[in-house]
């Protein structure tokens, strides 16, 4: 098997000897380019399992490289290599598709880490949306592919990310699936709800303790970033992070080390950082109960999960799933759902989306008679399923909302359309604040 080769792109002869000699002992091959004409002469003529790129080059810059890459070469995985400090040129190659970036003076262990996840990623093609076996993410709705062809990107991504979206939407489903699909799927996927956690506990929770710091400490216990390392973080519900946590918490993502309670020494931690809350964490901003400076680190990239009432065509096939698990589970055949109890499923808006679906087909598989599920069965909050005109009036009044946004979506795209998709303007024109827009754009789905 051929090794392989990585195109490292500088023009500083210390950085391309450094990067040659510590990949080579990794048993990897080098090319190196030393201007961006030489390097994309070279794209252009070979396929590479990496590509290293500074952001100064003497004729041009590397994130030109970075978008060149995304476009004719999106099966390599690129990362930038910037000055130390400059965190603001690292956000903005990862958002404009680097898979990582490293800082210079060049740590070596981070990066033969670095190199080894994107060899991973270069040995495993790249996910599809057609892998239908082992995709947890059911549906068939025009909002459930985008998401899955986002997760998929995202996934060959090291670059944290806020997954955004209500209560219940399966938040936590695509945070492991883009786990699943990315280079550090056989490491550990840690899930840590950040509002179950007593503030009193959180440092030593997150980034563990030595036996004696504390009464209660009988011996010492790694925290949830080393539980992680080499592995995937998800916070959720992370906007109810107390603000001393926040900063702690911040400096872990920064530094890429914690400090475990009861010891001045630093251990470094590798892990891909996922982030999600079904509050609005810019509003969070705005109201001073959330870290600007810890947003703009965790929101590199941002992932909206639909709520079920915009995918409702998946309604059926979710109902049918949830039922035959269910089934399964209990050693009985699935039920059958009567056609009225299913036309008032996919009218109903599901403020708890699909955690509540799955509750309200629990309690009626648990309740119906002779394996047949009526309306009556159900028991939906605020849709009382015994009255057929109840049921109707729900109906009239959800397809009213859907109306409803469907007028303010068309007014927004027309006015977005005449001013070539300039969102101040927009905002101007139909009478707005650029931040109610903005909130608009999020509730419509229009952010993309």
């Amino acid at each position: 098997m051929s090794k392989p080769t990585v195109l490292i792109i500088d023009d500083e002869p210390d950085i391309l000897e450094l990067l040659d000699m510590t990949l080579g002992r990794m048993n990897v091959s080098t090319q190196s380019a030393t201007t961006m004409e030489q390097a994309l002469s070279l794209l252009r003529s070979n396929d590479y399992a990496l590509c290293l790129t500074d952001m100064r080059l003497p004729d041009g810059d590397g994130m030109s490289i970075v978008r060149h890459i995304q476009q004719y070469c999106p099966c390599t995985p690129v990362a930038m290599i910037t000055a130390y400090g400059s965190l603001d040129t690292a956000i903005n190659a990862l958002k404009a598709g680097a898979f990582d970036f490293l800082t210079k003076p060049v740590d070596l262990q981070r990066l033969r880490e670095l190199v080894s996840s994107a060899l991973k990623l270069h040995q495993t093609p790249a996910p599809t949306s057609g892998d239908e076996s082992q995709d947890p993410l059911l549906g068939i709705s025009p909002p459930i592919e985008r998401l899955r062809n986002q997760i998929g990107k995202l996934a060959r991504s090291q670059a944290p990310l806020y997954i955004s979206g209500e209560s219940g939407s399966g938040k936590e489903l695509v945070a492991r699936r883009i786990h699943a699909l990315g280079p550090r799927a056989e490491q550990a996927f840690v899930p840590v709800n950040c509002g179950a956690i007593p503030s009193e506990l959180m440092e030593s929770e997150f980034f563990g303790h030595r036996k004696g710091s504390f009464t209660g400490a009988v011996a010492d216990k790694p925290g949830l970033f080393q539980a992680a390392n080499h592995g995937t973080l998800f916070l959720d519900e992370v906007a109810d992070l107390p603000m001393a946590m926040q900063v702690k918490l911040l400096r872990a993502i920064q530094e890429k080390a914690v400090r475990p309670l009861g010891t001045q020494q630093e251990e470094s931690v590798d892990v891909r950082l996922l982030c999600a809350t079904h509050k609005d964490l810019a509003n969070e901003v705005a109201e001073g109960r959330f870290r600007q400076d810890l947003f703009y680190r965790i929101n590199v990239i941002e992932l909206r999960v639909p709520p079920l009432r915009e995918r409702r065509e998946d309604l059926p096939l979710l109902t049918r799933h949830i039922l035959g698990k269910l089934a399964k589970r209990n050693g009985q055949p699935a039920p059958q759902i009567t056609a009225n109890c299913m036309e008032l499923l996919c009218n109903y808006r599901f403020p708890g989306n699909v955690r509540e679906l799955e509750n309200a087909l629990e309690r009626a598989f648990t309740l119906c008679e002779n394996q047949r599920i009526e309306t009556t069965d159900l028991h939906l909050s605020n849709a009382p399923a015994s009255s057929q005109d109840e049921s109707q009036d729900l109906s009239q009044i959800n397809h009213l909302e859907d109306f409803l946004d469907n007028i303010e979506r068309q007014a927004i795209t027309q006015a977005l359309e005449e001013t070539r998709w300039n969102k101040t303007a927009a905002a101007k024109r139909l009478g707005l604040t650029f931040r109610s827009l903005r909130y608009r754009l999020k509730k419509l789905g229009l952010d993309d």
